[in-house]
């Protein structure tokens, strides 16, 4: 459900800022940077007793030894101290009490406030004048094939008899607020290389630039678009907090300097807001959400038509705009600098654009798709499209894949019937819509509160220690080694590995989702919020549709049954290239610890059996606790 999806290089350190903010770590420190500081403020300690020793060695012939970490470090509220909440880009937590409002519609939330803006200024912009250029400002939709917003703006350029110019802002605050990857920020950068010259090819200018702060974006564009007698703006929305709360100040801005403002649905295949149940009220269980959101697409086919790409300019654009046409595109930002010989890499591994987008596409439906649902768990399989990246960025749009496997479903051409494998692909495509419609509808999600907030009391417990040991896929647990050291080296991850190592972290570590769920959005090459955060919900058990708390994944199970041959792990995790058999996936309980010690493979840090009995109570006291106004805790 984590949508997204050998030589070793490492995307960024392989110990990530988060750890400096763990309570404990010696880089610890109470100052606020303007680029990456976290402030510590202190929040109400909470007195907990300090726990005994989690680690009980098996009775067996030969005791399995675990790896000892003190954990004893004084320890207060979490959700600062550890940077969940950026202080320096966001408020405080939010209260249990005020997610009750959103749920009780006692508060608007950010898509109807938005659009209410576009509603009470319909009419004004109507009658906005033609102006001398039209205005698509790319956001995530990287692409110019299948662009809702592109489509419409070439459409008004050409019947004005104007230029159409297309910008990108590159903002390092935004990065940084969004924990935006180093190498999401390299992907997007190649990928408007390709744009700008496709465009170029009709004419149309891409102008590109980077804003230092944020908060300095919207005057820039407002003055780009004096400039260049720009009167009609599209855009395609995003439904995170911060992009619909600032395009809704735009729209009115804009209409203030006589500029129209108008948002596209596009990063969805059904908008927000448009399913709901018999009792008309928005799902939250996904079942019965794939079930409207298939009826409503029969009953509405135009939602898959392909929108036509953009007409050439005039040639006198370029005469026109002739700086725009020349100017070059940004470097990454400092904040999120790749060294060279990672960038090379990166490329060779992922390239950018929406034509590596439709190729990777067509071979995945010709060639694998037939055989996603029976093959798709296997990470020593390549059965996934491994196209997460391009919905990520809008180099592909999911209505695109979407439509293209209905057509591939032959002979029935449904979403719901036919190939077992498409139907299955078609089915895990639809976790992304749904997860942006969650995102819409409960927004605190993006606030750094679970989906399930009455869950806010659990106590997690403080460990700088084991967290950087999950980080570096070094945990004594191979499964969960081989997929951390996947991320780390390809900044993505298969989806059966990000469900073992988030229920890893969440239940066998007793470590804070969030955690975990920022560390990704830090590497992930295809992170995306809304898919990120629902699969860490649903893994932890605090989000939206999620396994019970008390579903607990045994790693050593999940090995045996995923990667019973032993090849994805010793893919990854070299130090076992030489264990044979069953073996690989517990060296040091199966006989082969010689050989796991011999090469520096670490022994298992914790103890599944006792983990497991220890996540059961603390999920359950957590429960008992949820009512109050907690936002969550650490436990030492």
């Amino acid at each position: 459900m984590l949508l997204s999806i050998n030589r070793v290089w490492r995307v960024t350190l392989p110990v990530p800022y988060l750890l400096s903010r763990l309570p404990g770590s010696i880089n610890a420190t109470s100052s606020r940077s303007t680029v990456d500081g976290i402030p510590q403020t202190m929040a109400t300690k909470r007195k907990v007793a300090r726990a005994t020793s989690p680690i009980r060695p098996e009775p067996a012939k030969r005791p399995r030894q675990t790896e000892l970490v003190d954990d004893s470090s004084d320890q207060s509220r979490a959700v600062e101290q550890y940077g969940y909440v950026q202080r320096e880009f966001y408020p405080a937590e939010m209260s249990n009490e005020r997610c009750k409002q959103y749920n009780n519609n006692e508060l608007p939330r950010p898509i109807e406030t938005l659009n209410r803006a576009l509603e009470d200024t319909k009419l004004q912009r109507s009658q906005i004048a033609g102006g001398e250029a039209v205005v698509h400002w790319f956001k995530r939709d990287l692409r110019t094939t299948d662009n809702r917003a592109l489509s419409l703006a070439s459409a008004k350029a050409k019947s004005l008899g104007v230029p159409l110019v297309c910008m990108f802002i590159v903002s390092p605050q935004d990065y940084q607020a969004h924990l935006t990857s180093p190498a999401r920020v390299d992907f997007e950068l190649r990928t408007l290389e390709v744009m700008k010259a496709d465009l170029a090819e009709k004419d149309i200018p891409l102008y590109a630039t980077t804003i230092q702060e944020r908060r300095e974006v919207p005057g820039h564009m407002l003055h780009k678009f004096e400039e260049w007698g720009a009167k009609h703006i599209f855009w395609n929305i995003e439904y995170e907090v911060d992009e619909l709360r600032r395009e809704a100040k735009l729209v009115k801005r804009c209409l203030d300097k006589g500029v129209s403002f108008t948002a596209v649905h596009d990063d969805v295949v059904v908008p927000p807001g448009t399913l709901k149940s018999g009792a008309g009220k928005q799902y939250s269980v996904y079942s019965p959400w794939l079930k409207a959101w298939t009826k409503h697409l029969h009953e509405h086919p135009h939602l898959l038509e392909a929108s036509s790409p953009p007409t050439p300019n005039p040639p006198t654009a370029r005469k026109t705009f002739p700086t725009l046409f020349s100017s070059p595109i940004p470097e990454a930002p400092p904040n999120k600098y790749l060294p060279p010989e990672t960038r090379t890499h990166l490329a060779h591994l992922w390239p950018a654009g929406e034509h590596a987008a439709l190729t990777r596409l067509d071979h995945y439906l010709t060639t694998k798709a037939s055989a996603y649902k029976t093959s798709r768990n296997f990470p020593a399989t390549p059965a996934t499209a491994m196209l997460s990246v391009h919905f990520s960025a809008g180099t592909l749009a999911a209505r695109t894949a979407v439509r293209c496997a209905r057509e591939a479903n032959k002979p029935a051409q449904r979403l719901e019937t036919g190939d077992a494998g498409l139907v299955c692909w078609i089915s895990e495509l639809a976790w992304r819509d749904f997860y942006k419609h969650i995102l819409a509808q409960w927004p605190f999600v993006c606030m750094a509160k679970p989906f399930k907030y009455e869950y806010s009391g659990i106590e997690w417990d403080s460990s700088p220690q084991l967290f950087a040991k999950w980080c570096e896929g070094k945990t004594g647990y191979p499964i969960v080694d081989a997929a951390m050291r996947q991320l780390n080296t390809m900044g993505w991850m298969h989806n059966r590995c990000r469900m073992i190592v988030a229920s890893f972290l969440a239940k066998d570590l007793l470590l804070d989702w969030r955690l975990g769920e920022r560390y990704f959005m830090e590497k992930l090459i295809d992170g995306d919020f809304a898919s990120n955060n629902g699969g860490w919900g649903f893994s932890a058990s605090t989000g939206v549709d999620p396994q019970p708390y008390f579903r607990i994944f045994n790693p050593l199970l999940q090995s045996e049954k995923f990667d019973e041959g032993g090849e994805y792990i010793r893919k990854w995790v070299p130090e076992l290239k030489g264990v044979m058999g069953k073996a690989v996936h517990d060296p040091y309980g199966r006989g082969a610890g010689a050989e796991a010690e011999k090469w520096g493979y670490p022994r298992m840090v914790v103890e599944h059996k006792v983990q497991r009995e220890r996540a059961l109570e603390r999920y359950k006291k957590g429960l008992g606790r949820g009512t109050a106004n907690l936002g969550g805790g650490v436990h030492n």
